[in-house]
């Protein structure tokens, strides 16, 4: 069974930037494609960026290119999401999701998340004006 948490999360100001990590176990996190999503209250989970097994490729979601990196770290299972200068709009719960097939859908709409198997409970990112 994988597990996956998140953590990093918390309150900064707009411009701000945040680094998450989601350590995972339970698994063989080396053999996995890896995302990050996020849902703001009262909206659907939406996609953020997602990174093969291998590190590369990676995708994301149009409209944060630029502003979010995901990484990965194979051999301390750990997962990454460096979010730079951030908006109130980023204001969401950021969750990591394992695709154990190491599926890399590329897929950037809310419909991704069919395809990850396992979640983690999330980390809250808020950012003030």
């Amino acid at each position: 069974q994988v597990q996956l948490v998140e953590s990093g999360g918390g309150l900064v100001r707009a411009g701000d930037s945040l680094r998450l990590s989601c350590a995972a176990s339970g698994g063989t996190f080396s053999r996995y494609t890896m995302a990050w999503f996020r849902q703001a209250p009262g909206k659907e989970r939406e996609f953020v960026a997602a990174i093969k097994a291998s590190g590369e490729p990676t995708l994301y979601a149009d409209s944060l290119k630029g502003r979010f990196t995901i990484s990965r770290d194979n051999a301390k299972n750990s997962l990454f999401l460096q979010m730079n200068s951030l908006k109130p709009e980023d204001t969401a719960v950021y969750y990591c999701a394992a695709n154990t097939d190491d599926i890399l859908v590329v897929v950037t709409t809310s419909s991704a998340s069919e395809y990850y198997d396992y979640w983690g409970l999330g980390t809250q990112v808020t950012v003030s004006s």
